[in-house]
């Protein structure tokens, strides 16, 4: 309701379009539910472009969201602002070239806190706000991992498929490639892990957990071929 009052339209009209969208989601189509049939070659338009390019798609709709409610974007922004400020005074200073860089840096810095922002909640959410082993509910606790490394295929990095919703030391882990999935989204534990057992902890962390499916999310289940790039280029072996 807030979100539509500040669009200037109304909940229902508001709702009617977020449907709209639902029905042309593979994820929600394969589960048998259509939606309804009120999708405009428009609203197809804009959700091929979408899931084709989340990269620069994710980051500006996190900030036109922010923006229009007035969460942490107005900070950020507020902080550009006062930076560029600084930068446009005509001193005599030896280093203008420093301070344009710094900008430049401090924008790129608010646009990667905006996406992953965004990659966060998409993630989360997807997944019930909990851990996809172990079912920890606990915000604070859980990290929207990357499945493919962040610094290594770039155009994935806001994909909500790319990720998994991990408790922390299970994200470590995972980051390390201490752990993975198979094709069938099994719990995989590497040599090197296993080479520390018998320890309570890891028992209760990790092998209670070992060849137990994790929890599939409703939407953004993770993609098989991102899964396939962890097991061969992160996971130690197993």
């Amino acid at each position: 309701m807030e979100v539509a009052a500040k669009l200037g339209r109304t909940p229902s009209s508001l709702a009617m379009k977020l449907v709209n969208f639902a029905s042309l989601d593979p994820v929600q189509q394969a589960r048998g539910i259509r939606g309804l049939s009120g999708a405009s070659k428009a609203d197809r338009r804009i959700w091929e472009e979408f899931t084709a390019n989340w990269e620069q798609l994710g980051t500006e709709s996190e900030e036109r969201f922010q923006e229009l409610v007035g969460f942490e974007f107005h900070d950020l922004n507020q902080l550009l602002v006062r930076q560029k400020s600084k930068t446009s005074k005509p001193t005599p200073t030896k280093h203008p070239p420093n301070r344009i860089i710094e900008a430049t840096e401090s924008q790129i810095t608010a646009k990667t806190r905006i996406g992953q922002s965004f990659f966060r909640q998409m993630v989360l959410s997807s997944y019930g706000n909990r851990c996809c082993i172990t079912g920890n509910p606990i915000p604070e606790l859980l990290i929207a991992s990357h499945i493919i490394p962040w610094h290594k295929q770039s155009e994935h990095r806001l994909n909500p498929q790319n990720g998994l919703c991990l408790a922390r030391t299970h994200d470590a882990a995972f980051d390390q490639g201490l752990i993975t999935f198979d094709e069938n989204y099994n719990l995989l534990l590497s040599r090197y892990l296993q080479e520390f057992l018998p320890e309570e902890t890891l028992e209760r962390n990790f092998v209670e957990y070992a060849g137990n499916q994790l929890r599939l999310p409703e939407k953004f289940q993770p993609e098989p071929d991102f899964l396939r790039f962890h097991r061969e280029e992160v996971f130690l072996g197993a």
